[in-house]
C-alpha cells in the first residue's frame, strides 16, 4: 500500500477547481478543497505547499521531462526542432483534461498572484531549456534566445488551444504557433 491515498493528488486538484470555480479562490480553504475530495488536511500538504499549488501540478516534472528529451534528441537536430519535439511529445495528456485546463485558467485570470507564479513557471520552463541547449553545445546567446522564443510561442499556442471554440488540439494548435514563429524568423 503507498504512503498516501492512491489519485490523492488528482482528487484534490479536482475538488479544488470545482470549489475555485464555484466560490472563488480567496473564499476557498484548503480545509474546504479536503473535504470535498474526502481526505485530510495532512494527505493536502503532503502533495502541495498551500493552495495555490494545486494549480501547478508537475511543474517539476514537466520541466524535468522537457530537458531530458532536448538532451537526448539527436545531435544533427536544430535547437528550435529539438525544443519543439521536447514541447508536444505529450500533448494528448492535456487534450484529456482541457476542461480543468480552461477552467484553472479562468481562475488564474481572476487573481494577480496565480498570474505571477504562471509567469514564473514559464520563467523556470525558459531558464532549463536555456540550460539545456548550452549543454547541447548551443552558445548562450542562441540558447538563450531559442528557449524564450519557444517558450512564448509555446505559451500562445497553449492560450489559443484553451480559447478555441472549435476544440482543436492543443498538438494543432503547438504547430500552427511555431510553424509561424519559424516564417517569421526566416523573415527578419
Amino acid at each position: 500500500m503507498g504512503r498516501w491515498p492512491a489519485g490523492a493528488q488528482e482528487r484534490l486538484q479536482r475538488a479544488a477547481i470545482e470549489l475555485f470555480s464555484e466560490r472563488g479562490y480567496e473564499r476557498t480553504t484548503v480545509a474546504d478543497i479536503t473535504q470535498s475530495a474526502g481526505l485530510t488536511e495532512r494527505t493536502f500538504y503532503n502533495h502541495f505547499v498551500d493552495k495555490r499549488e494545486v494549480l501547478f501540478p508537475d511543474q517539476d516534472r514537466f520541466i524535468a521531462d522537457v530537458v531530458e528529451a532536448v538532451g537526448a534528441a539527436p545531435a544533427d537536430r536544430s535547437p528550435l526542432d529539438v525544443i519543439i519535439a521536447a514541447l508536444t511529445v505529450d500533448t494528448e495528456w492535456f487534450d484529456r483534461r482541457r476542461d480543468a485546463a480552461q477552467r484553472r485558467r479562468r481562475i488564474l485570470d481572476t487573481r494577480a498572484e496565480l498570474r505571477e507564479r504562471e509567469l514564473a513557471k514559464m520563467a523556470a520552463l525558459d531558464t532549463a531549456i536555456t540550460g539545456a541547449l548550452r549543454a547541447r553545445g548551443s552558445s548562450n546567446t542562441s540558447a538563450a534566445l531559442t528557449a524564450a522564443a519557444a517558450v512564448a510561442a509555446y505559451r500562445l499556442g497553449t492560450d489559443n488551444w484553451l480559447a478555441d471554440p472549435r476544440g482543436r488540439t492543443l498538438r494543432h494548435h503547438l504547430r500552427s504557433i511555431f510553424e509561424e514563429l519559424r516564417r517569421t524568423a526566416e523573415n527578419w
